[in-house]
């Protein structure tokens, strides 16, 4: 049976997807790198979305904080855009955060590489024995 989605996923998703397009297209701003935008999510109400985005190639604290200030800027100039594009009445008001589920991921998996590393060099030579 297929999973029911709510509008406010639908809406997401389509939030999602425009400005995965708009960002790279639209915004012409120096300090901005280049993001990616990993998720949507939009209140029940449709009057807030938050827009989670990952930078790729650097990640330090500062240029996280300087691509969200970009965001936050442009933001009202985005919602303008993706109401002409996904011609909804009202577009919900965008409110940019840095997805740290990626970079966690990555340190996660270096841990559990390191563990297997560690576990292999205390193993007998002998094999099963």
């Amino acid at each position: 049976m297929a999973k029911q989605y709510s509008r406010a996923q639908r809406v997401g998703d389509q939030i999602q997807r425009e400005l995965a397009m708009l960002i790279p297209r639209e915004v012409k701003d120096p300090r901005l790198g280049f993001i990616t935008v990993t998720g949507v999510d939009v209140s029940r109400d449709m009057g807030h979305a938050k827009v989670f985005i990952t930078l790729m190639n650097n990640d330090s604290a500062e240029d996280i904080e300087q691509n969200l200030e970009v965001l936050s800027e442009v933001a009202g100039y985005l919602r303008m855009l993706l109401g002409k594009s996904m011609k909804m009445r009202s577009v919900p008001q965008l409110h940019f955060r840095y997805d740290e589920s990626i970079s966690r991921g990555a340190y996660m998996s270096a841990l559990i590489e390191k563990a297997v590393a560690s576990d292999r060099s205390h193993e007998p030579a002998g094999g099963d024995e």
